[in-house]
């Protein structure tokens, strides 16, 4: 080791030291910084409000409400609320499929949105990548309520999947009696309604990159692909690992909006296609009970945030960059 590389380390270790020596106040901080912290007040100000007040709420999950009585005058029940969710075996099922449907969700969501990203960034005709942008973001404005109205027609058994499949001498598939089929048909819609919109993000992050970089790689006869490879896409990962931690908060949260629509109340789909908020749903139509469903909507957040918590962790090793916090 050279002198002056040892001078350069030991210069950076005193340095490391002594920013880790001297940590200011808060109220030193904020003397020091005194527009900065104006600035986020009305955020702050915000989520105590609309976010952390609310969540003495929580306590309805405690208690077997009773609207005349109010929150804080019901009877305190404890766990029973709890109990209620777990009593039968179905919470199991409804669980499993929540989460391997959201992994699922997450995983070619993401996928699928990079890549349009990219492909979208790449394009050099102005309108063409307008026109292309507008129809892959459309379907996101799209209800579920018309989407499942358009997939009878799609996948019923006289429907144009089974046309085309039979078409080409293959069997038709019941789609709306082979649960099996399902988890494919919802990632595919869920991508095709999510994965536009998605892809926003990712092609604002690359339209921020610093282009003297791409300049400098096709100098030295980098190609198209190598430059998307090389360069776009680990730049890209932090926001890619920061997005998908954020998306895994709401991974014990089932799409009610777009389950029930599509699946409605075909028990014979249950199987692969029921998750908790559904379930949550058909219970709650014959037993009401507010303190069960802020039961289940507790246990759903703060399993979330374990996840959200371990998620973080792996990341902050594997990219301590890319980490939220």
């Amino acid at each position: 080791m050279s002198v002056k590389t040892a001078e350069k380390k030991a210069a950076l270790k005193a340095q490391k030291a002594a920013d880790k020596k001297y940590k200011p106040t808060l109220m030193q901080d904020i003397k020091r910084n005194p527009w900065l912290y104006l600035l986020c007040l009305p955020a702050i100000a915000f989520f105590v409000i609309f976010a952390y007040i609310p969540m003495a709420g929580l306590y309805i999950a405690f208690v077997d409400y009773r609207p005349m009585k109010g929150i804080w005058f019901s009877d305190f029940v404890g766990l029973e609320n709890f109990k209620a969710f777990f009593a039968t075996s179905n919470w199991i099922t409804v669980t499993v499929n929540t989460l391997w449907l959201n992994i699922l969700f997450i995983a070619f969501t993401t996928f699928t949105s990079v890549v349009i990203a990219v492909m979208l960034t790449e394009m050099k005709n102005k309108w063409v990548k307008k026109v292309t942008q507008s129809i892959v973001i459309l379907p996101h404005f799209m209800s579920w309520t018309v989407v499942s109205m358009l997939s009878v027609a799609i996948l019923a058994s006289n429907g144009m999947v089974n046309h085309i499949i039979t078409s080409m001498g293959g069997k038709g598939i019941e789609f709306y009696t082979t649960p099996s089929v399902w988890p494919l048909v919802l990632v595919l819609l869920r991508i095709w309604q999510g994965a536009g919109f998605g892809s926003i993000v990712y092609m604002a992050t690359i339209t921020g990159f610093d282009s003297s970089v791409y300049e400098a790689a096709a100098v030295d006869g980098a190609s198209r692909w190598q430059c998307i490879t090389k360069i776009t896409l680990p730049m890209l990962k932090p926001t890619i690992i920061m997005l998908s931690i954020m998306s895994v908060g709401k991974i014990f949260n089932g799409d009610f909006g777009m389950i029930y629509a599509m699946v409605g109340s075909n028990s014979i789909l249950y199987p692969t296609t029921d998750v908790i908020d559904t379930y949550l749903f058909r219970q709650l139509l014959e037993n009401p009970s507010m303190g069960q469903t802020a039961a289940v909507g507790l246990v759903q957040s703060v399993l979330g945030c374990v996840f959200v918590i371990l998620c973080n962790k792996v990341a902050n090793k594997w990219s301590p960059e890319s980490a939220l916090f």
